[in-house]
C-alpha cells in the first residue's frame, strides 16, 4: 500500500484560562468548542464542511456537556453535517495529540482525505486529584512485593538502560500512585537538577511568552471567543446562578509580566511532595504548570488533496511515537517517545530545528533535551507552558500547531512537539516544512 502524505492545514486555540477561576469556567465547553471550530473553518473557506470525514476529541477530566460523544456535540454545534463522523479519545495530557495521529493515521492509509483533531479540557470544576491517604500503605505492599520478588527491581533497572544516569533504588521503588508533582520530584532527584535551574528555565518560559505576545506572534493562533463572565464570591469561587455580561477572552491568563528567579525563589516547596533520597524540595507552583481550561483544533488532509485546493500548508506530519516509562518518572516519557518518532521520520535530533516541549515541569523539560541531544536554545522560543498553560487533553495539539507556525517563521526544516504523559508515557509528533 502506498501511503499519502500528511499536512497541517491550518489550526486555532482559545486562550488558555485559569482552571476553575478563570473567563471560560461559566461557558459550556461544547459551545466554546464550536466557536472554535467554526472560526477555524470560516477562515479556511476553501475547506468546505462537508469535506470533513471525521473529528477527534481529547479531553481528560470529562464535563456534562460532553456527555456521549463530546466531538459529535461539537461538530453538530458548529454547523456540520450528519455525515461527519466522531470520536472522543483519552490519552491523558497527550489525548489531542493522540486525535491528531489518529486523524492522520486514517489519511495516511486513504480511509479518510480530510479531519480535524481536537481537545478540550476544564480543569477547575469535577478534576481528581488531592491528597492520596492510601499512599502509605500502597508504599509499604510494594515494597514487600519487590522484596518477595527480586526480578522485578532488576526488571525496573533494566527498563532504563539507555539512559544515561543511574536510577536510585529509593526512586525506583517508591509507591506508582504518585502525583505530578511527586514524579517531577524524582525526576529532578535522577539527574540532580537544581532548584535554581528550574526556576530560571521558568522565569525565561514567562520571559518568552511575553515577548512573543508584544510581537504578536500567537495572533494567528488565538480564536477570541465571546463568553460569559463568570462571577466569584469573595472566597473566588464561581458563583453559578449568578449571570455575567458577555465578553470577549483572547489572551492566556497565566502568563506572569516581570517573573524573576528570585521572585521564583521565594515560592515554598509544593505540599505533599517527599523526597525519596532524603534531599531538598525542589518542585514549586512558580517551575510546573498551572491548570487551565481550553480548546484547540486543527485541520489535517492529504498533501494531495490540499494541492487539488490550492491550499497552503503550514507542514507536513512525518512521524509519530508514544511510549511508555515508569510512573515514579512519567516526565521522562518523551525521551523514549521521540527516539520513536525520529526512527519513523527518518531523521536524527540533530537535525530538529524547532521544538515545542510541554513545560509540564521544568524538571522534564531540562533532563529530556540534555538525553535527547537537542540544545534548550532550540526549544519553546516563545515561551511554554508554564506562562501559556497546560489544560491537560488540549495541549498536544497546540504543541504541533506552535511549532508549526514557528517553523514557518524561522525557515527550518524539522520539528518537534512533544509531552509527558500521566500515568508513565511520552508522545511526540515530527513535522516538516512544506
Amino acid at each position: 500500500m502506498q501511503l499519502k502524505n500528511v499536512v497541517l492545514v491550518d489550526g486555532a486555540r482559545s486562550a488558555f484560562a485559569r482552571g476553575g477561576r478563570g473567563k471560560l469556567v461559566a461557558t459550556r465547553l461544547d459551545e466554546a468548542g464550536a466557536q472554535v471550530l467554526r472560526a477555524l473553518l470560516d477562515r479556511n473557506p476553501k475547506v468546505a464542511d462537508d469535506m470533513i470525514e471525521d473529528i477527534g476529541l481529547g479531553n481528560v477530566a470529562g464535563a456534562p456537556e460532553l456527555a456521549g460523544i463530546g466531538g459529535d456535540t461539537v461538530a453538530r454545534l458548529a454547523g456540520l453535517p450528519a455525515e461527519v463522523s466522531a470520536f472522543d479519545t483519552n490519552r491523558q495530557c497527550g489525548s489531542s495529540m493522540e486525535t491528531l495521529h489518529r486523524i492522520a493515521q486514517s489519511i495516511m492509509v486513504g480511509a479518510t482525505e480530510c479531519g480535524v483533531a481536537m481537545g478540550i479540557e476544564r480543569m477547575g470544576r469535577g478534576l481528581g486529584g488531592g491528597p492520596r491517604p492510601e499512599t502509605n500503605r500502597i508504599t509499604e505492599f510494594n515494597q514487600r512485593r519487590l522484596a518477595q520478588n527480586p526480578a522485578q527491581r532488576n526488571m525496573a533497572k533494566d527498563h532504563f538502560e539507555n539512559f544515561s544516569v543511574p536510577f536510585q533504588d529509593e526512586i525506583l521503588d517508591y509507591s506508582p500512585v504518585l502525583s505530578m508533582l511527586q514524579t517531577a520530584q524524582n525526576v529532578a532527584e535522577v539527574y540532580g537538577i537544581s532548584r535554581e535551574e528550574m526556576d530560571a528555565f521558568s522565569a525565561d518560559s514567562h520571559r518568552k511568552t511575553v515577548a512573543a505576545y508584544e510581537k504578536g506572534i500567537y495572533r494567528d493562533e488565538v480564536i477570541p471567543l465571546e463568553v460569559e463572565e463568570p462571577v466569584f464570591d469573595d472566597q473566588g469561587n464561581w458563583v453559578p446562578d449568578s449571570r455575567g455580561k458577555t465578553i470577549v477572552f483572547d489572551r492566556d491568563e497565566c502568563i506572569r509580566p516581570g517573573t524573576n528567579v528570585e521572585a521564583l525563589g521565594q515560592l515554598p516547596a509544593a505540599k505533599g511532595i517527599v523526597s525519596p533520597t532524603g534531599g531538598e524540595l525542589l518542585i514549586t507552583a512558580g517551575n510546573a504548570c498551572p491548570t487551565n481550561d481550553g480548546i484547540t483544533a486543527a485541520i489535517l488532509m492529504s498533501e494531495e488533496r490540499a494541492m487539488q485546493l490550492g491550499l497552503e500548508p503550514l507542514a507536513r506530519i512525518i512521524g509519530y511515537g508514544v511510549s511508555g516509562v515508569k510512573a515514579q518518572v512519567m516526565g521522562l516519557g518523551p525521551i523514549p517517545s521521540t527516539r520513536k518518532a525520529l526512527r519513523h521520520a527518518g531523521i536524527t535530533a540533530d537535525q530538529i530545528d524547532r521544538v515545542e516541549f510541554n513545560e509540564a515541569f521544568a524538571a522534564q523539560v531540562i533532563p529530556s533535551c540534555k538525553e535527547l541531544g537537542i540544545p534548550l536554545d532550540r526549544v519553546n522560543v516563545n515561551g511554554g507552558s508554564i506562562a501559556i498553560g497546560h489544560p491537560l487533553g488540549a495541549t498536544g495539539t497546540r504543541l504541533v500547531l506552535t511549532v508549526a507556525h514557528e517553523l514557518r517563521r524561522s525557515g527550518g526544516k524539522y520539528a518537534l512537539a512533544t509531552q509527558c504523559i500521566g500515568v508513565g508515557m511520552g508522545i511526540s509528533t515530527i513535522i516538516e516544512a512544506v
